[in-house]
Formats: structure tokens, sequence, C-alpha cells
């Protein structure tokens, strides 16, 4: 058989979609990503809206044979490449390379069923502290466990209730490994390991990543590639992965792990105690900073919470019962116990290096703390250790810095978008309306809305920086128009956009949760409206303490890539295939009348550009009528 290279591989490909389409781009990042691994050298990919990067980069990886995990920000993606790419390619390269392609997707221990807790729910001497919908519910997860053959909570086609699925999994923080565990054979989990372990490429979640590089591999296979899809998110969930985070919530829960199985009515009044104590010394804090090393304040309640939980860690040790399901409950509470344990002496032995701040409410407020720089941390764990592949439509160029990637064992490059936005729109900045912070705004935006959406015949996605914002457009627009308003709120996140898709007239109204992940091609989708620059909260109490580590060259360094990214992203949701046609609008003057205004408009799409009203509703009223 003909030996392929990488270009032929992909052809081959492509050639088989329903819908075959030569993309230059692609092919520039199928090469550099072979030549990457062949080098040992890491590479950033910059692949604007339609480039086919999954092909781009799946393809490269299956023909250099390495070991390669591929991490993902979005559920959406994963199973996409599970259950249309990863099939694609596999049998591309049995059909063209004469070998087989193994594939796995890996997901987070609570996302699998554990068939441990299955059969103590089921064992009739267990009491269920549940609702009614929660006990239906359990009764229909034992069901399916015992025809499922993943036991993965995404394979079920019906809607889970949390206190249903919480009675029926455990988290990676309760489990106490398969050897000790008298399903460990069985464990879904577990056989999810292995199929991974076996498997060329791995799918996993950035997030169940970022927890394998926070415990130094204990999580999944050693690999020789990884790919970051979405790699703009990697410092966020990287940071967010190595937090702790400990409140009066987490001293209740660890008191009802402890009490499944130790009756110790002294021990769970000490707990109570501690939760009080510990309530009291953040809720004065709530929503600011705290000094690190933590203050006694601090320190004396998590103090207590570690002699308490030791105690507790001690007794669970010592029961000694022939019962199965208590066996396996005393594991899980000691699992728990140490894992607290390890946690709070974090806490306690925090350095300079640790940002912390309280956050939730004063009723119920959360001491938490994250790393101030990631990017040792990822520097040790992976660029030392394997090839790594960085891919986004919208690269920071703060990013190799931002995650410790030394730019001379790295390239990067930019493979464009297919698409010809000159002919395809508008990028439409608002430059008469009042700048935030103005009286009167609020109104002024939501008239422009309202224009823009009776022009655009419908078909808006309206994107906003805060709930507030959202609501009140959304009501003025129910209240001023007949066209369909969906909300955020209205309905889960699939469901919305599968809602909004399906009806042509209909207006999505919604915040940064759908500032990406949201693909709606064709006639349904003619105008993204964005109601401000999306910069990060002044008082976050992580970007606050990295700005002052940089000092006055942070708005530079870290608001303006932040909001760029963002800007980027939520614009992009307008031009999703070669035929789209469009406007985006942003509400916010200052991308017209601020010096950095220049900054953010060369990371969006090359839309013609215009702040000319007339001439916006005249196209969105043009295009409306065409359609």
């Amino acid at each position: 058989m003909t030996k392929l290279g990488v270009d032929d591989l992909l052809a081959a490909t492509v050639d088989r979609l329903e819908h075959r389409e030569s993309r230059p781009g692609q092919v520039s990042m199928a090469r550099e990503i072979t030549s990457a691994i062949e080098s040992g050298r890491h590479l950033i990919v910059q692949a604007g809206t339609g480039t086919g990067k999954s092909l781009g980069y799946l393809v490269p990886v299956a023909l250099s044979g390495r070991k390669t995990i591929v991490a993902t920000y979005t559920k959406a993606l994963q199973d996409q490449l599970a259950k249309f790419d990863l099939p694609l390619v596999a049998r591309v390269v049995r059909e063209e390379l004469g070998r087989e392609l193994t594939f796995s997707v890996l997901k987070g221990r609570s996302n699998y069923a554990c068939l441990q807790r299955i059969d103590e729910v089921t064992d009739r001497t267990q009491q269920l502290d549940l609702d009614v919908q929660a006990n239906e519910g359990v009764r229909r997860l034992v069901e399916w466990s015992r025809e499922t053959e993943t036991g993965d909570v995404g394979d079920i086609q019906w809607s889970v209730p949390d206190s249903a699925w919480r009675q029926v999994s455990v988290t990676s923080e309760e489990c106490p490994g398969a050897r000790k565990c008298p399903r460990g054979s069985e464990c879904f989990a577990e056989q999810a390991r292995t199929l991974a372990q076996a498997a060329d490429i791995v799918v996993v979640n950035t997030h169940l990543y970022a927890l394998d590089v926070a415990s130094d591999g204990s999580i999944l296979p050693d690999h020789d590639v990884v790919v970051f899809d979405e790699a703009h998110q990697l410092e966020d969930v990287v940071s967010s992965s190595a937090s702790i985070a400990i409140g009066p919530g987490r001293v209740a829960s660890i008191a009802s792990t402890i009490r499944a199985v130790l009756a110790d009515d002294a021990l769970f009044g000490r707990f109570g105690r501690i939760g009080t104590a510990l309530t009291s010394a953040l809720a004065s804090k709530s929503g600011q900073r705290v000094t690190i090393p933590l203050d006694s304040e601090m320190t004396d309640p998590l103090v207590d919470l570690r002699l308490c939980t030791d105690d507790a860690l001690t007794a669970v040790q010592a029961i000694d019962s022939a019962n199965e399901s208590v066996k396996q409950r005393a594991l899980r509470a000691v699992t728990t116990a140490t894992r607290l344990i390890e946690q709070i002496d974090s806490c306690l032995e925090a350095s300079g290096s640790y940002v912390g701040w309280v956050s939730g409410t004063s009723e119920r407020p959360l001491l938490e703390l994250a790393p101030l720089d990631v990017a040792p941390l990822l520097a040790e764990r992976v660029w030392t250790r394997r090839t790594a592949v960085l891919t986004s439509a919208t690269i920071p160029a703060s990013l190799p810095q931002r995650v410790g990637i030394e730019m001379s064992r790295c390239d990067a490059i930019d493979v464009g978008s297919p698409f010809d936005y000159e002919n395809s729109g508008y990028l439409y900045c608002a430059k008469h309306l009042p700048a935030p912070g103005v009286d009167d705004r609020d109104d002024a935006v939501n008239r422009e809305i309202l224009d823009l959406i009776t022009a655009a015949g419908g078909r808006t996605l309206a994107l906003f920086t805060t709930y507030r914002s959202m609501h009140l457009a959304a009501d003025a627009a129910r209240d001023l128009t007949d066209f369909p308003i969906l909300r955020q709120d209205d309905l889960p996140k699939m469901a919305l956009i599968q809602a909004f898709s399906d009806d042509e007239r209909a207006c999505l109204f919604a915040t940064a949760g759908f500032f990406q992940g949201v693909d709606v091609p064709g006639d349904t989708l003619s105008l993204v409206v964005i109601d401000k620059i999306p910069f990060p909260r002044p008082d976050d109490p992580l970007l606050s303490a990295r700005r002052e580590a940089i000092g006055q060259t942070a708005f530079a360094e870290i608001d303006i890539p932040i909001a760029a990214t963002q800007l980027a992203q939520a614009a992009g949701r307008l031009i999703r295939s070669s035929s789209d046609r469009g406007v985006v609008a942003i509400l916010d003057p200052r991308l017209a009348t601020k010096s950095y205004g220049r900054l953010l408009g060369a990371q969006l799409p090359p839309l013609k550009r215009t702040i000319t009203r007339s001439e916006v509703l005249s196209y969105l009223h043009d295009l409306s009528r065409s359609r």
C-alpha cells in the first residue's frame, strides 16, 4: 500500500465529507502540526472560523502514530469529535493506510455511575433522604445502570435531577479506588480509563486535563502529544483546577459524609460550631481579597476544622464491619476527609504565590485560594514533557507568556479563515450612543436594539455583559415588538439554540456563556448585537492581584487581551458558513473613540467597518427582504 503524506490523508478525509470544500488554512495547519510533532516543537495555531480545525489537527495526529490527548473546552466539541470526526478519520486510516486507529472519550469520575453506590441505594435497609422527584430519578437510573455499556451520564436521553445523580455517582475525592471496591472490576469509570490507556487518541475536556496537571499526572494516561482546542481558555481553567475552596458548606458536607457511618453527637456538635465560626470569620470579608499568608481570624477555624476532621478520620478508620455497604461508605469518608485535610494544610501553608478571597454571600461565604501564576506549573508538567499544539479562532498575543511557553521552543502561525468577510456584511460601531456609565444609556441601547431587530426581521443574537442589561433589553423587546424573544434563562442552552434555529423571526438574548459555542449558520441569524466591550470585572480578585503584580501596563497586558478575545468570540457567531451574511453591531462607542479601540478592532472579523446607522439599517432591511 502506498504511503500517504498528511496532504493526501487530509484530502481523502475531506473527500468523504458530505460538503467537500477546499480549505487552504486547514492544509497549512495540518502540515505545520505534522512538522511540530516530528520536531518536538510546540505550535500555536490561530485558525479562524470555517478553517475546519478539528480535522486540521486530527489527521496529522492520526498519521503520526503518537499517543495523543485532545483537550476540548466544550462538551459539544467533545461529542462532535467522538461521534463524527474521529470515526471518520479512523475509517480513512483503515481504508487508506491499512491500520486501525483507536480512540476513546474520558471524563471525570463523577460523570459515570458508581455500581457500588447503586448497590447501596437499592439495599432496602438504606433510607434515602430524597424528594419524590429524586426517588423516581434514582429508580430510573438504577434500571438504566443495568442496561448501559458506558455508565456515562452524557448518554442518558432524559433529564436527570442532580439530586438523583449524586446518589448513584461519586466524585474523585470520594472514590477509594477500584482495588478497595467490591465492584472495582466492573467500574464504569475504570473501564473508561482502561480504554483510554489503550487508545491512540483520547478526548477529554480541558478541566480534566488541568486536574491531571494539578495532580502531576495521576489521572490521564501518559502521552506524547497534547492538543488544546479553544486554547485561549487554558490559563483560566488551570487556575480554577489548581484552586482551593473551603466554607461552611464544605464543613456540613464532610459532617454528613462522616455521619453516614459514625454515630457521635459530640463530634457533629464540634463540626456545627466550627461551621458557625468559619461563617463568622468569612462573612465580614465577603467579596474581598484576604491577606496571604492567612491571618489568625482565618486560620483559627481552619485549624479547628483540621483537628476535628482528623479525629473523625481516626474514628472512621477504626470501624470494623462485615457489611460491605458500611465498609464502602467508610472508605469514601476516609478518602473525603483525607482530601479535605490536604486542602486545609495547603490553605494554612499558602504563600505569596497564591491569591485569596471570599466569594458567595454573608450567609454562605466561601474562602478561595488560587495560584497567581500558572505558568510555572504548566512549564514543569506539560511543556517539558510532551509536544503541545494550542489552537483557537482567537489567540491572544500574550498567551505564550501567560501559560509559560518559551518561544524559543515554540512556533506560531495564523492560517486565517476561508470566508470572504469583506463581502459578507458589516461591523457596525454605534458611535452615537452614550458610553457605559452615562445616564440614559439603557434606554438608548434598547431603542437601538429594537431598530436593528426590526430592520433585520428578527434573526438576532443579542449578547450582553450583564444579566441586568439582558433582562432590561429583553423586556423592552417583548413589550414593543411582535418578534419571538427568547431569553437565556427560558430553556437549557442546547434547547434554546434549537428553538432559535427553528424560527427565522426569533431573537435570542443571552450573556457571556453564549459568546462561544453557538453555531447557527444560514438565514436564522443575520444580526449579532454586543451591548458593551466585555472588559473583565475590575474587582475580580485574581485579576486584581495579577494587575498589581504587573503594575502600570496591566490594562494593556491583562484587560485588553481578555476583552479582545471575548469580543472576537462573540462577533464570530455571525459568519459560520461561506453563504452567511449580516451585521455585527457593537453598541459601545469606545470602540471608535478610545485609543485601545484599534487593538480590539484588529482581533475582529474583517467585515466592512462603519459607524453610519442608516447604512446598516438599510443593509439589514434589504437582506431581510431577500430571504
